[in-house]
């Protein structure tokens, strides 16, 4: 037998933990896998966002800087990784998954550590004041996807698990996405499982906005009980 080189060095603890799925579900929206079979790509308009995953897997990557044909900035982390590659095709993480993406094997105890990394990669939260009723506030927590089938099992997965439906509509443009949404009840129930102490780490833009909803949600229930 001739000498193959160096053996691939691990620089990734990949030992299941609420961080590593929470990096996990980075990768899964905002990351990609090149074909061979080594270099992982991360990008996100957030620089926060690169900063919690390096923080999440423990190892203290570069982060460079991206532009688009508009001039628009993005940040990026790549690293070269066979043995960590191969971990996220364990779990049925490839590339050219943005289409292809379905079911992932994320253990049970730490799929909303999951969740939130998704959330925080491609999800939206938003609220409004409904002006068909008085002192009616709404919001909405979603999940965006160009696969219909990681939108499935994301809904069956909550439905199994906190028992709440949702909804998925498609936006038909140049690209076609699923939003799978929960309005108000069930999507305080998703905030509370994806948010289960202060110490989570989560994109703090976007948990400011919920805090915010919840805030105005619980004032105008004291206002409703005391009617």
């Amino acid at each position: 037998m001739g000498d193959r080189g160096p053996k691939p060095k691990k620089i990734i603890n990949e030992t299941w933990n609420p961080n590593l799925a929470y990096a996990i579900g980075l990768l899964a929206t905002d990351g990609s896998l090149s074909k061979d079979r080594i270099l992982i790509d991360l990008t996100s308009k957030d620089r926060e966002q690169l900063l919690n995953f390096c923080k999440c897997v423990g190892v203290n990557f570069k982060i460079g800087k991206k532009f688009n044909g508009n001039g628009d900035i993005s940040f990026r982390i790549q690293f070269k990784n066979r043995i960590f590659y191969d971990f996220l095709l364990s779990i049925d993480l490839t590339s050219k998954k943005s289409l292809t993406i379905g079911k992932l094997k994320i253990p049970d105890e730490y799929f909303f550590d999951f969740l939130r990394g998704c959330f925080d990669g491609d999800g939206c939260f938003y609220s409004y004041w409904d002006p068909r009723w008085r002192s009616s506030h709404m919001f909405y927590i979603e999940f965006i996807s160009a696969s219909k089938k990681h939108i499935d099992w994301l809904r069956n997965e909550l439905k199994s698990k906190i028992k709440i439906i949702g909804h998925i509509t498609i936006v038909r443009r140049k690209n076609n996405y699923y939003q799978l949404k929960y309005a108000k009840k069930e999507a305080i129930e998703v905030i509370k499982k994806m948010y289960y102490n202060q110490n989570v780490v989560s994109l703090s833009r976007k948990r400011i906005k919920i805090k915010k909803a919840l805030k105005i949600e619980e004032k105008q229930q004291k206002i409703y009980l005391t009617k």
